[in-house]
């Protein structure tokens, strides 16, 4: 009986000790960064979205990423000159099928004695599939433009530093059946 109770004391004791330095075994560091909200300017993501939307480019002039316009509008000038320019073509050989259709003798088209009406029909097909495609293009590059704005204006205050880097590790894990598992491990260092 004496030996059970020095066992339950020096059981408690050690459970004390373990408690009372348990504390101080880890220090745990907040991820939270504390900004004094009077010097910080709010960078909005719902307002470069707007901007964005309203003028393309003008979102990425608020994230301040002034190297993105001439992407922007060299991407949205060019489809929508493919796009007017297939429109031209397209109405020119569509003038030239009805020419051709009508049952008016005294009409000529410009393709006259060059295409039959099936090539007239095949072209203005296909100036009018490039024109479609030029402006799906233009619109694309639009709502990326949207989407950019947005995904880096959430992104501004992201602290970025020289410590920042992966890479993979190869590794050798023990399975539940005690099979080993070979592969890969993606070692991310912040």
């Amino acid at each position: 009986m004496v030996f059970t109770i020095k066992k339950h004391i020096l059981l408690s004791l050690v459970a004390i000790f373990l408690i009372a330095f348990s504390g101080y075994s880890q220090t745990l560091e907040s991820d939270t960064i504390v900004l004094d909200s009077a010097k910080t300017k709010v960078h909005s993501p719902t307002k470069a979205t707007l901007m964005s939307m309203v003028v393309p480019g003008l979102g990425q002039v608020y994230n301040r990423k002034y190297w993105k316009l001439p992407i922007i509008y060299g991407g949205i000038g060019t489809s929508l000159y493919f796009a007017f320019s297939n429109q031209k073509e397209y109405k020119r050989f569509k003038d030239a099928y009805i020419i051709r259709i009508d049952s008016d003798t005294t009409t000529f088209d410009e393709f006259e004695g060059i295409l039959t009406p099936e090539n007239i029909r095949s072209n203005m097909d296909v100036y009018r599939r490039n024109r479609d495609f030029s402006y799906i293009i233009a619109g694309l590059i639009y709502v990326f433009n949207i989407v950019d704005a947005t995904v880096d204006a959430h992104l501004f205050t992201f602290p970025v530093n020289d410590n920042l880097s992966f890479y993979f590790q190869p590794s050798i894990q023990l399975t539940d059946k005690n099979n080993f598992s070979k592969g890969f491990t993606l070692i991310i260092t912040l």
